[in-house]
């Protein structure tokens, strides 16, 4: 290939050279839709700044990010010299499916632009002069390959440079190797450094890997790229309007979302003739948001609608950061405290806190003002006890002395070493001395057999009457996931999910009623200039 035919951009070699077939079966030029733009967009950036390229798409039906995956490997496979690609997806038809796209573009190439191909099976499509012997031209010495997840051997002692990994959801566990260790193996065989491009897109199939993989890139947790396009940035999924009334749900979603009526009236076609009059298959299949993807058809625990309505209102905190050793509040992006409204004078707060236990990895704590009911700041990190404890203390203080209940389950290191920093208002729960069968006081707040259905029953409640209280998006997340297990009917989060946004809401809100305001003694110098340093520190007089 000519230096002039290379330099012409990736995208315009695709829109220029390569060829789909429709569903009514003709060839016809590919031109990139908005989906399939996104996605060339984030490699088009990678791809310059000659780094590594890892996208995960959470994807709607019949958007085209297989195709645009596979125009985008085929392009450079087909342009560059010495690099391979591997194609995997869930099942073989699948796999084929997705290479046969790859031949079709190499197959409706223009003659003066086809690379020589040594071999071209079911298998593989190999880029190389098919007589070895001459020396002077090789070809490319590229290739492009087919596997079906599960394989043994797949990827083994290869190295490849570019990867597409499909319907990621819907991988099995195969002779006793975890979806996740798949993954991992095939991982290892792409370059770490220069430019590489890796795509795992995937229709959602419940709460798995490919959610638990989607969470950490949404989170930041990892280096993928998130891409998610929801039903309405289509522009084919539209048909005609005739001043049918709208029903209060479409009224809601048009609220909420930029969609109109034709758009709805899709909706309505889509619902009845695509999804089986099933609103929440159409929610999987066509999502408007990544959570609407992931929605479980089992017994979740909460409002399922309500929850997804509130997720599309909340709002970002209004400020992040942590304190100081001193005490001192200070913003910062990567703080482990979340503010959403500040402290007010005369207003009780309490602090309920979750510790990183038993099937949990993080720390996590609300602030629930008594006096609205709102949750208005959030600790949540997964750092050491020593510092969840020092946070929680200045926390609670600049909570103007918020009542703080931590549950003491599996540890009760936090309500040691709150009392000895003489911390002022821990809650106070009541148990029954075996010895002497005496009741008696102790602090801190115990799950258990009894008082767990009590919170999450008085946590269920709340949010079915005033979830407006609720602001934090990873708590609405959880509630998502939070079900009743099939087997037992215990409520509690699916299998490699979370539940510790759930639990410390739970014990916040439960806890309420005991909190008091704290009420400072002025009679003496001594306790003046305590509340003097106190209303200081709290940022704001009076």
């Amino acid at each position: 290939m000519s230096d002039e035919e290379l330099s012409i951009t990736i995208k315009e070699y695709i829109e220029s050279y390569l060829k789909i077939k429709t569903k009514e079966g003709t060839l016809i030029p590919l031109h990139l839709n908005y989906a399939q733009n996104r996605l060339y967009d984030i490699f088009r950036d990678c791809y310059n700044a000659d780094r590594p390229c890892k996208i995960i798409v959470l994807k709607a039906r019949q958007l085209g990010i297989s195709t645009a995956t596979e125009a985008i490997i085929s392009s450079l496979t087909m342009t560059t010299y010495y690099v391979s690609a591997l194609i995997v997806a869930h099942q073989s038809d699948a796999s084929t499916n997705i290479y046969n796209m790859a031949k079709l573009y190499y197959d409706e190439l223009p003659s003066q632009l086809k690379p020589m191909t040594k071999y071209s099976n079911a298998k593989e499509l190999v880029f190389q002069n098919p007589d070895d012997k001459q020396e002077d031209n090789k070809g490319l010495r590229s290739s492009i390959r087919v596997a079906t997840a599960g394989q043994s051997g797949v990827g083994r002692s290869s190295t490849f440079n570019y990867m597409h990994l499909s319907e990621l959801a819907f991988w099995k566990e195969e002779d006793g190797k975890t979806v996740e260790s798949q993954l991992t193996g095939l991982l290892q065989t792409l370059p770490q450094h220069g430019f590489s491009f890796l795509v795992i897109e995937s229709t959602a199939n419940g709460y798995n890997y490919f959610k638990s993989l989607w969470d950490k890139a949404v989170a930041g947790e990892n280096d993928y790229v998130p891409l998610f396009i929801p039903w309405f940035e289509m522009d084919e999924y539209r048909l005609p309007y005739h001043d049918e009334p709208l029903t209060p749900e479409e009224l809601e979603l048009k609220s909420k979302f930029p969609i109109d009526e034709e758009q709805l009236m899709w909706r309505r076609y889509a619902i009845a003739n695509l999804c089986g009059g099933n609103i929440d298959q159409f929610r999987q299949e066509y999502p408007s948001t990544p959570e609407e993807a992931f929605i479980m058809t089992g017994s979740p625990v909460f409002n399922v609608q309500k929850v997804l309505n509130r997720m599309a209102e909340v709002k970002p905190p209004i400020s992040r950061g942590m304190f100081t050793d001193s005490g001192t509040y200070y913003e910062d992006e990567q703080g482990y405290i979340s503010i959403w409204k500040f402290p007010e004078s005369n207003h009780v707060y309490v602090l309920g806190e979750d510790t990183a236990g038993e099937g949990s990895d993080y720390f996590n704590g609300y602030v629930i003002d008594k006096n609205t009911g709102e949750q208005v700041a959030r600790y949540r990190s997964q750092s050491d006890e020593t510092l969840f404890v020092q946070q929680s203390y200045y926390l609670g203080y600049y909570y103007n002395i918020a009542m703080i209940a931590p549950e003491v389950n599996f540890s009760t290191y936090p309500i040691a070493k709150l009392t000895e920093m003489g911390y002022p208002n821990l809650y106070v729960r009541e148990q029954t001395d075996t010895f002497k069968y005496k009741v008696q006081s102790s602090f801190g707040f115990r799950t258990t057999s009894r008082t767990r259905p009590l919170i999450i029953d008085n946590l269920v409640a709340l949010m079915n009457e005033e979830i407006e209280k609720i602001n934090d998006i990873d708590l609405l997340r959880e509630c998502l996931s939070f079900v009743k297990n099939p087997k037992t009917g215990k409520p509690e989060a699916m299998e490699g999910c979370h539940d510790d946004c759930v639990m410390s809401a739970a014990i916040g809100y439960f806890v309420i009623p005991q909190a008091q305001q704290m009420l400072v003694d002025t009679t003496d110098a001594e306790t003046d200039e305590y509340t003097d340093e106190l209303t200081s520190f709290l940022g704001y007089g009076g």
